[in-house]
């Protein structure tokens, strides 16, 4: 009988293959990491904050709420405003985030010799 750790190692591509499903390309984690680390932020805010073309924000945003990572909120202003927010679920990724900032940091100073 095989213990955890085995089905784990057997299964490993896999789990590594779902993650980056969700999380893929090069903006999601960035816009998850403000909304986990500073909070509810506005489409505007979100763009300027990350540096995000509206255009690909808007597309990020939607395939981040269908994984069910981030709520979407119309807030009932003139004009319309909406806001999004990291749900419980994404802040099981606050680890991650926390770790591949810490990582960056340190890859940052290694290249530029420091």
């Amino acid at each position: 009988m095989k213990d955890n750790l085995d089905v784990e190692c057997e299964n490993v591509h896999s789990f590594i293959q779902d993650t980056l499903y969700v999380v893929n390309g090069k903006w999601k984690l960035v816009i998850l990491s403000i909304l986990v680390n500073k909070g509810t932020r506005r489409f505007g805010e979100l763009s300027r904050e990350s540096g995000i073309s509206p255009r690909i924000l808007s597309r990020e945003l939607h395939e981040l709420e269908m994984n069910q990572l981030i709520s979407r909120r119309v807030c009932n202003t003139k004009p319309v405003t909406v806001e999004y927010s990291s749900t419980e679920y994404a802040e099981t990724l606050k680890e991650v985030i926390g770790a591949m900032i810490r990582w960056g940091q340190n890859h940052r100073k290694k290249i530029k010799g420091q």
